[in-house]
């Protein structure tokens, strides 16, 4: 059964306004309760344009609170790792299982597990935007996967591109497809899924020693 056909709830739709997200209904769980519905999100999708750079910076931001708080109770740590949650979105446990061994294999600094009291989660359905990032700035985010938009990309791709924002790199739309981060930028015959060598290195210097924020300067530098 293809992907685009599947159906969740009947509450699924995003009721999205033009500049902000609410979390997807079927992130909504009794244990989060409606202040968290109502929480006012920003994104950052796979195609998109570059003014979506401050979002990539805030789901950054919101990853990298939690990171400093592992830090803290496990001083000298020197890989930090994140943990994500793939319950809420089965279609997609291969692509997820696999991004996550493609940038674990990639980088050193930190490291990407599934398991509960998660960083960060990844949900599907169905959005006319197509799959994004997603947060609110205070420590709580989601990778959101759309079926349709996953058919006509390499689904490994999007998901490892979209799980390139929690580990801090932005887009860049107008790179080779043998740059991850230009995402839906080369066109759909493009299936590259893994990150080139200044992205890892990007991401490996992010998280140097364990954690290192942004740059000296506190300043998201742009991956080109």
């Amino acid at each position: 059964m293809k992907r685009s056909t599947m159906v969740l709830s009947a509450a699924l739709g995003l009721g999205l306004a033009a500049t902000m997200a609410a979390v997807p209904a079927s992130a909504v769980t009794a244990g989060q309760g409606a202040a968290h519905a109502k929480a006012s999100y920003k994104t950052s999708s796979y195609v998109g344009s570059a003014a979506e750079e401050k979002n990539n910076k805030a789901f950054f931001e919101a990853v990298m609170k939690s990171a400093r708080a592992k830090q803290a109770a496990t001083p000298g740590l020197r890989s930090v790792t994140v943990t994500y949650d793939p319950s809420q979105a089965p279609s997609f446990a291969t692509e997820i299982a696999n991004s996550a061994r493609i940038w674990n294999s990639s980088v050193r600094n930190v490291q990407l597990r599934a398991g509960s009291n998660a960083d960060f989660n990844y949900y599907e359905g169905n959005d006319e935007r197509g799959s994004y990032a997603s947060t609110d700035g205070h420590g709580r985010g989601y990778v959101f996967l759309d079926y349709q938009q996953n058919e006509q990309y390499d689904s490994t791709r999007v998901t490892a591109h979209e799980t390139g924002h929690v580990l801090g790199l932005p887009d860049h739309y107008s790179g080779p497809c043998s740059e991850l981060m230009s995402g839906g930028g080369p066109g759909p015959s493009c299936t590259n899924p893994y990150p080139n060598s200044a992205e890892k290195s990007r991401v490996n210097q992010l998280w140097a020693n364990g954690l290192k924020a942004l740059d000296d300067k506190g300043v998201f530098t742009k991956v080109h």
